[in-house]
């Protein structure tokens, strides 16, 4: 039987125009939580949104805020973030040399504690800090742009991630995987291992996000 699972609507591929009545479509859809990617034209190269939306956000729904952090310098912006009524924030680990330190300010604003890490980069980097972890987001595109195609060696990365938790006894810290997931290949991204699903074209391209959230579902539990 398989486990139960989280989908998280990237709103990255909403329609920004409308986009409370997009969040309000894939609450009632059965979305677990609500995936928000802030990109600053530097670290990637887009731009998309901060934390007035954020908060502007929180304001009409009640899904779980998970905030993806893909700026530089994000010690500068985290505080931010958690005012504006972020739950879950994850910070890239290429984006900071003190880790550590970044993730204790996650901590002490009382949300969610994640850490992002891109395609290329080894999730043996992140050994000292699995401990203080909620979850770990698993970038299977590079992050930037959304409808890119799932970079198929991530499900390798997903399993070795899995293991790596179990044989330290890590329970607590879930395994997120964001790009390019969609109804034919969740059920492998999540034999691999992962437990939150984000989806943002697969949800939102196809002008019907409730009908996705479901397909998606059914595709996991059968």
């Amino acid at each position: 039987m398989i486990k139960k699972i989280k989908i998280a609507p990237s709103i990255l591929s909403a329609d920004f125009a409308r986009l409370a009545d997009e969040i309000r479509v894939v609450e009632n859809a059965g979305a677990d939580v609500l995936h928000i990617d802030v990109m600053d034209g530097h670290f990637v190269p887009n731009i998309t949104i901060g934390a007035p939306v954020v908060k502007a956000i929180r304001a009409q729904t009640r899904l779980l805020l998970d905030v993806h952090l893909m700026i530089t310098d994000p010690e500068l912006y985290i505080d931010d973030f958690i005012k504006a009524g972020a739950d879950w924030i994850s910070v890239h680990c290429e984006a900071t040399n003190h880790l550590h330190r970044l993730l204790q300010q996650v901590e002490s604003g009382g949300v969610k504690v994640g850490v992002a890490v891109n395609p290329a980069t080894i999730i043996g980097l992140l050994d000292e800090v699995l401990h203080k972890l909620d979850y770990i987001l698993i970038m299977s595109v590079n992050p930037g742009f959304g409808g890119q195609i799932f970079i198929p060696e991530s499900l390798d990365k997903i399993i070795r991630l899995r293991q790596k938790l179990d044989s330290a006894h890590i329970n607590r810290a879930l395994i997120e995987v964001d790009g390019g997931v969609n109804q034919d290949n969740a059920l492998s991204i999540i034999e691999a291992g992962a437990d939150i699903l984000v989806a943002g074209s697969a949800v939102f391209g196809g002008g019907d996000p409730d009908g996705a959230i479901k397909g998606i579902r059914q595709a996991v539990i059968g």
